[in-house]
């Protein structure tokens, strides 16, 4: 069964299912209450290709309207809350994000009484050792998870990939783009270097910085959302970006694939949050418990191919891609064997201004 005959056969599905299973959900709100809710770019189900519009769903079966924008990082994300401006009731940042957020007290501690459906989640999520940024489990309700690979197309690169080494090159000169932010960027750097990706010695992350600045010999172009439209349109032979959206992107070209270097790669996890000063704390949660229901979640993930923290959601998607693409590419998604992976903390305020004043000067040499 194809991709979209799948998300249409779901979506009837849901349309019968939703109103039983969000019953906690409540009435349609009489004041029309608006959510500001702030996400990644690409990174939910809008009802394209016959995907459940879990947006339009939400509002329909609360009554409770939703503004949905996007940001492309976790550091613009940051920067749009510190300046002002703009009040949002869901952020959906990343895990070393939430850390620095929860110093700052940035973010609102969760009434888990309006959230009934984070029982749904797998524990392994809500420990401190794998959730390390939110230790109590007070503040953030896991939204997805996935690791950071190489795509790169098979019609122009025909040599084995399997390290970070080769966005450096020259072979692939205007070929290739590089993350446009610097913790992702460092890291691959960090990897390369042998170096621990949460590392605040000064003298590292210069190193760090310079293996970077070497990146110029391949003129990359630094680029986040943009990866997703430039590798399928074939503007680009090689990038780094995150599991799932590489997958997308493989469907769109057949000649894209996928790899995880063996140096190692970054173990994210995104994560649901709420604002400190929200006026909708409450329809907050109750948005954030209909996004862990196991219906929308899967039909959530289905749609933006990442890794499902909510165990019936995730086993439903595992067997579907091993169903339609096999298991190979089942186990990129869902890997057993995390060893080789590391996943970001949030640094103290004077390693981020080195690495922000470092990735200034790189992006300047290049």
């Amino acid at each position: 069964m194809s991709k979209k005959i799948l998300s249409v056969v779901l979506s009837v599905v849901l349309l019968a299912v939703l109103p039983l299973s969000l019953a906690s959900c409540g009435e349609a709100n009489p004041n029309q209450v608006t959510l500001n809710v702030f996400n990644w770019g690409e990174y939910i189900s809008n009802g394209e290709d016959g995907s459940l519009d879990v947006i339009a769903e939400f509002e329909k079966q609360t009554g409770i309207k939703v503004n949905y924008t996007t940001f492309e990082t976790n550091e613009a994300l940051y920067n749009k809350m510190k300046t002002g401006g703009v009040s949002y009731d869901v952020i959906i940042p990343s895990d070393y994000m939430i850390g620095k957020m929860i110093q700052e007290d940035m973010l609102e501690k969760l009434d888990f009484s309006n959230i009934p459906n984070y029982e749904l989640i797998d524990d392994r999520f809500k420990s401190s050792e794998v959730a390390p940024y939110d230790p109590e489990g007070a503040y953030s309700v896991p939204y997805t998870w996935g690791r950071v690979g190489l795509i790169y197309n098979t019609k122009y690169v025909t040599e084995p990939v399997n390290s970070w080494n080769i966005l450096w090159d020259e072979t692939y000169k205007n070929q290739i783009l590089m993350f446009d932010n610097s913790r992702d960027a460092f890291g691959i750097a960090q990897f390369l270097l042998g170096q621990s990706v949460n590392t605040e010695d000064t003298a590292e992350l210069e190193q760090a910085a310079a293996l970077l600045q070497q990146q110029s010999v391949v003129s990359p172009v630094y680029a986040m959302d943009q990866i997703l439209e430039k590798m399928p349109s074939e503007d680009a032979y090689i990038a780094p970006y995150y599991v799932g959206d590489c997958l997308t992107m493989c469907d769109e070209n057949e000649d894209l694939t996928f790899t995880v270097p063996q140096e190692g790669t970054n173990l994210f996890l995104d994560a649901m949050c709420i604002p400190k000063g929200t006026k909708h704390k409450k329809e907050a949660e109750q948005f954030i418990n209909f996004m862990c229901s196991t219906e929308v979640a899967y039909a959530n993930i289905e749609y933006i191919a990442y890794s499902s923290p909510q165990v019936e959601a995730a086993a439903q998607h595992k067997e579907y891609l091993v169903q339609e693409y096999g298991d190979e590419i089942a186990q990129a998604i869902y890997p057993e064997d995390l060893s080789n992976t590391q996943m970001f903390l949030t640094l103290s305020e004077e390693a981020n201004q080195t690495m922000t004043d470092l990735w200034v000067k790189v992006k300047t040499a290049n």
